[in-house]
């Protein structure tokens, strides 16, 4: 920010000392008037990123969410008579398979372990004791998981295809088979523990820590002044489905508005996150606009420090000297004022005051610094020097268009560091970077209390999965 800033300034430095090598003006330049401003559109920034999660991930996740002990109960009526107090735990790893773009079919291993009886009452009256039951299967049941707009990730349908095995046990010579009453069993506790439960897992928790690391102001510095930046997020965005390759496809998008903060106003902590809406963009891209403004004192001020009655020599002849800069809005267009000592090897001197404006713009595929429509007025008790201004007009103009390109790549190229390593960020699933990252000055707005910068920042958002 510091060099693209000093930039700036040498460069208004350079329209100044081309005018005055030209020593020219233009009558159609009226310093006296004040062009309406043009609106400052807001520094509003987009992200979205198409996220391609593998099966295996996802597998990965849900078998370090799933705990050792799904449920147990004592005294579950498992009917004909029979009660039990059995435990359901997990018996192995859970696999996943794509069934369409909203469902999957999930196979989870569980043993069931515990004791079943009879009832009191009747042939419980010959047979008092418990029979142990120790027995595995793998159901495979088909759900459609849903992420909410609380921020929550829920499973809107449950449906049990398989039971993965038979549950039977022999008591007094029958042979007892609880596979429907199982069966029955899981499907309830689905109905109650999942699909009644539309925040099954909370995502905002996590969601939150890591937006309190990425969304906070970032502080930089420029010329000795402190400031920062931070994002306001009007919307969070997103978009899930299951792809033909297996993947779980993943649309996420953010939207809102970067605000600058003075150094000794820095917000403690990021912006809350609003709710999810629906994302309809599947495009991987990255913009984000930085507004820098400068006032017009401190303008002033720069240009004084350098070059407030400065020698500089124009020809053989001809050494100007300026002085006492007045910079401020002329419409689109930056105005700068000053007065001029000229004087010549003849003895001659040429005061004055010269009127300089021009509409700072960037030449992206160049990286140059351009401005243009340039123009000015001299005011001045010589009449030679204005009538040598007013016959070259045209040509004066010509060149400076053409001479007023600086080039900018080495000053954006020390910018990107910092923008890098604020948007690369480490997660305990993925690794996210920025590539193909480009910055460049996208407006130049004169505004009443000063000029203000918008820098554009491009790129695209590269996941690595652990």
């Amino acid at each position: 920010m510091k060099i693209i800033r000093s930039t700036l300034f040498e460069t208004i430095g350079r329209m100044i000392f081309l005018s005055l090598i030209f020593t020219s003006a233009c009558k159609s330049l009226n310093p006296a008037l004040t062009p309406d401003l043009p609106p400052v559109p807001q520094a509003y920034s987009r992200v979205n990123v198409p996220v391609q999660i593998p099966l295996g991930t996802i597998e990965n996740l849900l078998n370090q969410r799933i705990p050792p002990v799904l449920f147990e109960e004592n005294g579950m009526d498992l009917g004909n008579g029979v009660v039990g107090d059995l435990i359901f735990s997990k018996n192995g790893l859970t696999t996943i398979q794509v069934i369409d773009e909203e469902k999957i079919q999930v196979e989870l291993p569980i043993r069931v372990r515990g004791q079943v009886g009879l009832k009191p009452g009747g042939l419980r009256n010959l047979f008092q004791s418990k029979i142990p039951l120790d027995q595995s299967f793998s159901p495979v049941f088909q759900i459609n998981p849903e992420i909410t707009e609380n921020w929550s990730l829920g499973i809107s349908e449950f449906e049990l295809l398989d039971l993965g095995g038979k549950m039977t046990f022999s008591v007094l010579g029958m042979e007892l088979d609880l596979s429907q009453l199982i069966a029955k069993e899981i499907q309830d506790y689905a109905s109650k523990n999942l699909t009644a439960k539309p925040d099954l897992v909370r995502l905002k928790p996590s969601v939150d820590q890591l937006w309190s690391q990425v969304g906070k102001p970032v502080l930089v510095e420029f010329e000795g002044n402190k400031m920062a930046f931070s994002i306001q997020p009007d919307s969070v965005l997103v978009a899930e489905s299951f792809g033909a390759s297996g993947n779980y496809q993943l649309n996420l998008g953010m939207k809102g508005k970067v605000n600058t903060h003075p150094a000794d106003a820095v917000p403690s902590r990021a912006f809350p996150l609003p709710g999810l809406t629906e994302n309809t963009s599947s495009d991987n891209s990255l913009d984000i606009r930085i507004p820098i403004s400068l006032t017009y004192a401190e303008i002033d001020q720069l240009l004084s420090e350098n070059f407030e009655n400065q020698s500089i020599r124009v020809n053989k002849s001809t050494i100007f000297r300026p002085g006492n800069f007045k910079s401020r809005a002329f419409g689109e267009k930056l105005g700068i004022s000053m007065d001029f000592h000229a004087e010549q090897s003849n003895g001659k001197a040429i005061d004055g005051e010269l009127f300089l404006v021009g509409k700072p713009g960037y030449d992206n595929e160049n990286q140059v610094l351009i401005f243009d429509q340039v123009n000015f007025n001299l005011e001045s008790d010589s009449k030679k020097a204005k009538t040598a201004a007013t016959l070259k007009k045209r040509k004066i103009i010509r060149q400076l268009n053409q001479k007023l390109r600086f080039p900018m790549a080495e000053v954006l190229e020390s910018s990107l560091g910092g923008i890098r390593e604020r948007l690369a960020f480490d997660t305990p699933f993925a690794d996210l970077k920025i590539v193909d990252l480009e910055i460049y000055p996208d407006g130049f707005y004169p505004t009443a209390t000063g000029l203000e910068i918008q820098l554009k920042a491009t790129g695209k958002v590269d996941v690595r999965w652990k």
